[in-house]
C-alpha cells in the first residue's frame, strides 16, 4: 500500500491502536467451541455476545524453514490430543514499512503459515458461504491478524471468514537459477502465492468442519492482495479452488504485469551478492533476521510475481486473453484517490508548467496525448489530472485491465466499483478529512471493521457507506450478486452511451457511466509500466 494511504496515522494515535482489545471476547470455559480437521483437533474462542466462533493460528502448511526456506508449501504435521486455536500465530518475516497496520500477531518469524477462521456458532452440518480474505502491503507486508481484515463482523451475517498468512519479501517472492534448478517444475518465485493455493486447498478439506460450503468459496483481497485474486484466477494450481472472487485495487495486469523468471533470477543473483553469500545453500544458512534487514536496500532487493512456468505458465494477459483464467463472477474496482496530486508533483506547487514538466518527463513523446486525457491548464486541472493520473499509474489501470478481461473473456458477470467516500477527521482533531478516498481507506467500510479503527472520527455517513458496501460484498460472497433488498442497484458493467456501467460507492451511491477507458487504453498503448 501507499505511504498516502497512512498519512494521517500519526504516531501517537497508532500507539492507542495498538492498546486495542481483541474483537473476540475471551473463551468460556464451558462453551469452548472444538473441531476436528484433517490434521487434529482444534479448540478455538467463543464470544457469546456475538454467537460466533473463533479459531486463530491454525497451520496449513508445514515451517517453511531450514531446507524448506524457498520451497513450496509442505504438508502440515499432524497432531495429538487438541491445539488450542485462541491465539494469533507470529505475521510473516517483514519490516516496519507501513504505519497503518495493527497486529495482533506473535511477533514475526518465518514460521507463519497459519490461518484463522470466523464462523457462526453452531454451523456444524451448515453450507455456509465461504470468502478467503488475503492482506495487502506490497508483497513486504501484511497479516490476517489485522483488526481491519478482523472476520467477525462478516461472520454474523452468516459467512464463513478466513484471513491467510502468506510469505512476503525475499521470503516469498526470491527467485535464483539454483531454485529453478532444485524444482520438478523448473520454477523459481511466487512462494507467496504458492502459499495461498496451499491455503486454498486446506479449505477445501476442511471448511465444512466449521459449517463452510467447500463450493461456495469467494476469495478476496486489497493492493496486494487484489494482485493476489488475479493471479489466484490466472493459475491453473487453484482451478477449481473459488466460486467467486473480489478484487480491491490491484492486479496482476497491464503496469503490474508480472516479471519473466530471467529478470527475477537477476534480481534475484543481485541480492545474493548483496549479502555475501555464495550458493543456494548459503542464503538458506543464513539467518531470517540478516535476510531481512538486507532488504532495506531497495536498490539491491526487488522481488515480484514472476512468471515461473508453473504457477503461472504464461503470461496473465495471455491466460485472460485466452479465457483459461477462472470463469466467475467478479466484484472488483478502485478507489478515487489511489495516489494524489502532491505525490505526483513531487510536492511542488499545483502550476500548469510545474504538471507539464511532470509529464513530459513521464511521458516523453507521448506527452501532449497524455495532456489531453489528463489536461492540466489551471489549478483545479492539475489537481484532478494530477490525482487521477497519480492513481492511474499506480494501481487503477492494472485494476481497469482485469476488469475489462474478465468482463470480455471470463462468461461471467462483473461488477465493477468507484468508491469514493474519503476518510473522517481524526477523533483528536489533529488532521482533518481526507481530501479523497485514499488506497486502501475502503477496508474497514467493506469488511465493516470501522468500530477497530480508532483513529477516525467515523460519522453517520461513514457507517452507512460500511453498510451499503459491507451489504454488497455479503450478498456477491452468498449469491455471486452484489444486489440485495435496501441496497441502491448495482448493474454489471456492460456497454452504455459510449462508456461502461460503474457504481458509485459513496455517500451518493448510484450507478453512472464511467468514460475513462481512452486514459487506460493510452496508458496499455504506449506500454506505461511501473518501474521495479
Amino acid at each position: 500500500m501507499l505511504a498516502n494511504a497512512a498519512r494521517c496515522l500519526l504516531p501517537g494515535l497508532m500507539a492507542a491502536l495498538f492498546a486495542l482489545p481483541a474483537v473476540a471476547a475471551e473463551p468460556l470455559p464451558a462453551a469452548t467451541p472444538a473441531v476436528r480437521i484433517d490434521s487434529g483437533t482444534l479448540a478455538g474462542l467463543r464470544d457469546a455476545a456475538t454467537g460466533l466462533d473463533e479459531f486463530r493460528g491454525i497451520p496449513y502448511a508445514a515451517p517453511p524453514i531450514g531446507p524448506l526456506r524457498w520451497k513450496p508449501p509442505q504438508p502440515v504435521a499432524g497432531w495429538t490430543g487438541t491445539r488450542a486455536a485462541d491465539h494469533f500465530s507470529p505475521r510473516c518475516m517483514q519490516l516496519r514499512w507501513f504505519s497503518d497496520m495493527v497486529f495482533r500477531s506473535d511477533g514475526v518469524s518465518e514460521d507463519c503459515l497459519y490461518l484463522n477462521v470466523w464462523t457462526p456458532a453452531g454451523s456444524e452440518g451448515k453450507k455456509l458461504p465461504v470468502l478467503v480474505y488475503f492482506y495487502g502491503g506490497g508483497f513486504v507486508g501484511g497479516d490476517g491478524s489485522e483488526f481491519r481484515y478482523d472476520g467477525a463482523s462478516l461472520a454474523q451475517r452468516g459467512i464463513v471468514t478466513v484471513t491467510v498468512n502468506y510469505r512476503l519479501g525475499v521470503f516469498g517472492f526470491l527467485a535464483l537459477p539454483e531454485l529453478a534448478d532444485e524444482s520438478p517444475h523448473h520454477a523459481a518465485g511466487n512462494y507467496g502465492l504458492l502459499d495461498q493455493v496451499a491455503a486454498l486447498r486446506w479449505v477445501h478439506r476442511n471448511i465444512a468442519a466449521f459449517g463452510g460450503d467447500p463450493d461456495g468459496v469467494t476469495i478476496g483481497g486489497e493492493s496486494a492482495g487484489s494482485m493476489s485474486v488475479s493471479a489466484l484466477m490466472a493459475s491453473p494450481l487453484s482451478k477449481g479452488l473459488m466460486q467467486r472472487a473480489i478484487g480491491e485495487s490491484g492486479a496482476v495486469l497491464g503496469n503490474l504485469a508480472p516479471w519473466s523468471l530471467a529478470t527475477a533470477e537477476h534480481w534475484g543473483k543481485v541480492f545474493q551478492d548483496h549479502v555475501g553469500a555464495h550458493s543456494l545453500a548459503a542464503l538458506r544458512a543464513m539467518p531470517a533476521s540478516t535476510l531481512l534487514e538486507a532488504t532495506r536496500d531497495r536498490d539491491a532487493a526487488r522481488f515480484k510475481v514472476d512468471i515461473d512456468g508453473w504457477f503461472l505458465p504464461r503470461t496473465p494477459e495471455a491466460i485472460y486473453e485466452a479465457g483459461a483464467q477462472a470463469r466467475i463472477p467478479l466484484l472488483v474496482g478502485s478507489n478515487s484517490g489511489e495516489g494524489f496530486y502532491t505525490g505526483f508533483l513531487d510536492d511542488k506547487p499545483p502550476t500548469p508548467a510545474n504538471y507539464r514538466a511532470v509529464v513530459e518527463r513521464q511521458f516523453g513523446k507521448h506527452a501532449d496525448e497524455a495532456l489531453k486525457l489528463y489536461p492540466g491548464g489551471d489549478e483545479a486541472e492539475v489537481k484532478a489530472s494530477g490525482t487521477a493520473l497519480s492513481g492511474d499509474a499506480f494501481i487503477a489501470f492494472s485494476t481497469w485491465r482485469w476488469m475489462q478481461w474478465q468482463r470480455k473473456t471470463g462468461g461471467a458477470p462483473v461488477y465493477y466499483y468507484w468508491f469514493t467516500k474519503a476518510r473522517p477527521a481524526t477523533r483528536d482533531g489533529s488532521t482533518g478529512p481526507d481530501p479523497v478516498a485514499v488506497h486502501s481507506g475502503e477496508i474497514e467500510y467493506a469488511l465493516g471493521n470501522l468500530a477497530t479503527n480508532r483513529v477516525f472520527a467515523w460519522t453517520d455517513a461513514d457507517h452507512k457507506v460500511s453498510a451499503t458496501m459491507q451489504g454488497y460484498f455479503a450478498n456477491f460472497i452468498k449469491t455471486g450478486d452484489p444486489n440485495g433488498p435496501g441496497l441502491p442497484h448495482w448493474p454489471a458493467a456492460a456497454p452504455k452511451d459510449g462508456g461502461l456501467l460503474r457504481q458509485e460507492i459513496g455517500v451518493d451511491t448510484h450507478a453512472f457511466v464511467d468514460r475513462n477507458a481512452p486514459r487506460y487504453e493510452f496508458l496499455e498503448r504506449v506500454g506505461f509500466r511501473k518501474k521495479p
